[in-house]
């Protein structure tokens, strides 16, 4: 059965709700879940200054509905890390939507490559919010250039955590 957590970081600075269901697989603990949360969407949005109030949706769940997801969505059958769901477009800069969308993880292949690339798993689990979080507010990664950016606002979100450098 799902459960919902609402954050209890209260951080007005964050212009944004947060909805977090854990639908299935075998991640950290509630408060762990919403620490990391917290921290991620709140220096996600210190890098990229994203400005008005909206609501956002990020569920954990397992490597079997992100596979069916990406399958369904983008014609890919097979498990990803991660994968966002825009709910409004959203120019890069623009104000916020009333509702930004849905960032879904996959609990196996987030573990698999955090032991492949051996860092915390909190890490990996942050970075990837953040990387959600960035195509929710118009980043992407499609070119050389667009790559570039979206990683450096990663870079400097994740240093903000004291996170090292996910692509040294």
């Amino acid at each position: 059965m799902p459960e919902d957590i609402k954050p209890g970081g209260g951080d007005l600075s964050v212009p944004v709700d947060i909805d977090i269901s854990i639908e299935s697989g075998d991640w950290p603990d509630e408060a762990a879940l919403t620490r990391l949360v917290d921290r991620a969407v709140s220096a996600a949005f210190a890098e990229t200054g994203a400005a008005g109030r909206s609501e956002l949706s990020i569920v954990f769940s397992d490597d079997a509905h992100i596979r069916t997801l990406n399958d369904g969505w983008r014609g890919k059958d097979k498990p990803t890390n991660v994968l966002s769901f825009p709910a409004f477009p959203f120019p890069k800069g623009g104000p916020l939507p009333p509702m930004l969308g849905d960032i879904v993880l996959a609990a196996e292949t987030v573990a698999k490559e955090a032991g492949l690339e051996d860092k915390p798993l909190e890490n990996h689990i942050t970075h990837l919010i953040i990387h959600g979080l960035l195509h929710l507010l118009g980043y992407d990664h499609e070119t050389d250039a667009e790559a570039e950016e979206m990683e450096a606002i990663e870079r400097s979100a994740l240093a903000r955590l004291a996170i090292p450098d996910p692509y040294a």
